[in-house]
C-alpha cells in the first residue's frame, strides 16, 4: 500500500485511467462510456496493490465527459486492461516504465471499472443531478446505486426522491426509488409508492404524433451519453401504497402505472379516488391527471362505491 499527498495543490489529476469509447446506451447521469476518466483529490491518494484500489481523500472528484462525481472520499476499483481483440497482451510495466514481475497482479495497463463515493455524494452533468450519502457506480453495467438520507435525482422536468435506496440504470434509462419513493413534476403532479420504477425516453425520441427531426450542425449529440440534453420521463410503475396527486384530486391503489405524455394512470387494487369531500372506491380506475376525470372500472374483489357531497363536485372534473 502506498500513500501520496496532494496537499500542495487543490486538485491533481491522479491516474491516466482511460476506458475505450463505445456505443451510447442512454442519456442522463451516465459514466459507462466515453473518454478517459480523470480523478482529482485534495489530501491523500492511497494505492492498495492487494485490494487493487486507489482511495482519494479530503474531497475528491471523478470526471468523465460532462458528468462529475464529487464526494468526501472516492475509491476507484482497478483491474488489468484486457488487450484489444487480435492484439497480444502488453508486457507488465511499472509507473516508471520498467518491467515488473509477471506475478504482479497489477502490472501493466490498468482500467477503472467501479467507483465508490462516500460522504456528501453529488453526481451531476449540465442538466441532471443526484445526491446521497453513499454511491456505487459500476462502469461495466452503467448502474449507480445510492443510499443514505435525503436521496434525490433531479432533471429540468421532475424530481425523484426516496427514503432507502435509489438506483439509476443508464443502459435501460431506468430509475428506481425504494421506500416512500416520489416523482414530482414541474406542474405539481405527483406519483408516490413504496417502490417506484420510472423509465426515460432518449433525447431524440419524438413527441406523440411527430416524426424524428434530422440532426443539425451544432446540436447536442443524442447518441452520446455525455451530451448535455436531459431525457424526459416516459412512464412510471408503482407497487405498494401508490398515490397520485394533482392540485384538486388524490387517487390511491395497491399498484399502478402512469404515462407522462398523456398524463393518464391506471390503478389496481383497493382504489380510492378523492376530490374534496367526494370519494369513489373500487378495484380499478383510469385517472386522467390532466382533466381531473377518474373512471372507475368494475372488478371481481369489490363493487364500485361512491360518496357525492352536494355543491362539492365540479361536473367537469368529478370522478365517474
Amino acid at each position: 500500500m502506498t500513500r501520496r499527498s496532494a496537499a500542495f495543490l487543490p486538485f491533481l489529476i491522479a491516474l491516466p485511467l482511460a476506458l475505450p469509447s463505445g456505443p451510447a446506451y442512454a442519456d442522463g447521469l451516465d459514466m459507462s462510456h466515453g473518454e478517459a476518466v480523470q480523478l482529482f483529490w485534495k489530501k491523500e491518494e492511497v494505492y492498495d496493490r492487494n485490494a487493487q484500489t486507489v482511495t482519494l481523500t479530503g474531497g475528491a472528484r471523478a470526471v468523465r465527459g460532462d458528468t462529475t462525481v464529487d464526494a468526501d472520499t472516492l475509491i476507484g476499483y482497478l483491474r488489468k486492461k484486457a488487450p484489444a481483440p487480435g492484439q497480444p497482451a502488453p508486457a507488465p510495466t511499472q509507473a516508471d516504465g520498467k518491467s515488473t514481475s509477471s506475478n504482479d497482479p497489477m502490472g501493466g495497463s490498468l482500467e477503472l471499472y467501479r467507483i465508490e463515493a462516500r460522504g456528501n455524494v453529488h453526481i451531476y452533468n449540465q442538466t441532471d443531478q443526484g445526491w446521497g450519502d453513499h454511491a456505487l457506480y459500476d462502469m461495466d453495467q452503467g448502474v449507480m446505486v445510492m443510499t443514505g438520507k435525503h436521496l434525490k435525482l433531479t432533471t429540468p422536468q421532475d424530481v425523484l426522491t426516496a427514503r432507502d435506496v435509489m438506483e439509476y440504470h443508464s443502459k435501460t434509462r431506468m430509475s428506481v426509488g425504494r421506500g416512500d419513493a416520489t416523482v414530482t413534476t414541474n406542474d405539481g403532479k405527483q406519483v408516490k409508492a413504496d417502490v417506484l420504477v420510472s423509465f426515460s425516453k432518449p433525447n431524440d425520441a419524438p413527441a406523440p404524433g411527430q416524426s424524428a427531426k434530422p440532426a443539425q450542425a451544432g446540436a447536442a449529440d443524442s447518441s452520446n451519453p455525455m451530451s448535455s440534453g436531459s431525457s424526459k420521463l416516459d412512464r412510471a410503475y408503482g407497487w405498494g401504497h401508490v398515490v397520485l396527486r394533482t392540485p384538486t384530486q388524490t387517487a390511491t391503489g395497491d399498484r399502478g402505472v402512469y404515462v407522462f405524455d398523456t398524463q393518464i394512470a391506471r390503478l389496481i387494487g383497493h382504489v380510492h379516488v378523492t376530490q374534496g369531500q367526494n370519494q369513489n372506491n373500487g378495484s380499478q380506475a383510469i385517472v386522467n391527471m390532466k382533466t381531473g376525470i377518474a373512471t372507475m372500472l368494475p372488478g371481481t374483489d369489490s363493487p364500485i362505491q361512491g360518496l357525492v357531497v352536494p355543491n362539492e363536485a365540479n361536473s367537469s372534473q368529478a370522478p365517474k
